[in-house]
């Protein structure tokens, strides 16, 4: 007989999700015995070892936790079809996993999806912050948005939300005391705040002669791995900093920041926001995509959507 694809995959999962065998045995009726043999010869078919085994405890091996993850969003789209044939509509429900921008997703992003979790009661939030690059498929990452180009990728699926425009400025107090920024090489005289990245260069994105974008050389007096902290000390005339125009509009409107090097500076990031590819995509998915896509057509100062 044909061995089955899908034999034990559930004594998988629930095993690795509780670190036991007896313990997913209790939960399917069986021993745990021969919870052990399907995991097995789940292992032999697949030709990899999924679990390390212990007296104490199981642990995933690297390629398990990969393989878990694939498991758990296989079985979370069967469950959101089998949901919409029993409710005639696709109602979003189970837990979404959305990886943010740490600034714009805690300041933009953020709010709406808690907004969106309250109207919807079946659907629960896992949000996470920061600006490293993921494995969304390793990760069990549901949906994600990114600032900045994308690289080619067949297994994801992306949507542009507008762009991010940096614009160079300081506080008043701190361009006051020192000598005017006339030339992109002036910043080689200034102090300049810079996001902290391990291996990124110093440097700012600026039009040259020709009017077109290229990497200038600045004088880095502080780095910071936030962008909020990068905001409070140019506030606080720490020096001059290349920020968004989502996080500095306020403080550009009240005077708090000047901007500098006006005709220089103007670089732009697309930020879009991408999710796994998939036959089926999950209403919890869909549901999300959909409220980024009004929100960007919404909000234009944050996403910098110009109308036509």
């Amino acid at each position: 007989m044909e061995t089955l694809q899908f034999d034990g995959i559930p004594e998988f999962t629930l095993a690795a999700q509780s670190g036991s065998f007896t313990a997913a045995a209790l939960q399917l009726g069986v021993t745990s015995s021969a919870v052990g043999k399907s995991v097995s010869r789940l292992e032999k078919r697949l030709g990899i070892k999924l679990l390390h085994r212990t007296t104490r405890k199981l642990s995933l091996t690297p390629e398990g936790e990969i393989y878990l993850a694939s498991c758990l969003r296989v079985m979370e789209e069967l469950r959101g079809v089998e949901g919409s044939f029993f409710n005639g509509v696709a109602e979003p429900k189970g837990r979404l996993r959305v990886d943010l921008p740490a600034a714009f997703g805690r300041r933009h992003i953020a709010p709406m999806l808690i907004d969106l979790a309250r109207r919807y009661s079946q659907l629960d939030l896992t949000l996470t912050f920061g600006e490293r690059t993921v494995d969304m498929i390793s990760e069990g990452i549901d949906l994600a948005v990114r600032i900045g180009d994308l690289k080619d990728d067949q297994e994801l699926v992306a949507r542009r939300l507008g762009e991010q425009h940096l614009v160079i400025c300081a506080a008043p107090g701190y361009l006051n005391q020192r000598p005017p920024v006339l030339r992109a090489s002036d910043l080689l005289e200034q102090d300049c705040i810079i996001a902290w990245r391990a291996g990124l260069r110093k440097t700012w994105l600026l039009k040259n002669a020709q009017g077109v974008l290229a990497e200038q050389e600045v004088r880095v007096r502080h780095e910071f791995g936030d962008g909020d902290m990068m905001l409070r000390a140019t506030l606080d005339g720490c020096g001059l900093c290349q920020l968004p125009t989502w996080l500095v509009s306020e403080h550009l409107r009240s005077g708090a920041l000047v901007t500098v090097l006006d005709s220089e500076a103007g670089a732009t990031m697309p930020i879009h926001v991408i999710w796994p590819r998939t036959r089926y995509i999950q209403p919890k998915v869909r549901i999300v995509v959909d409220a980024l896509l009004e929100m960007a057509r919404q909000q234009a100062e944050v996403f910098g959507v110009t109308s036509k």
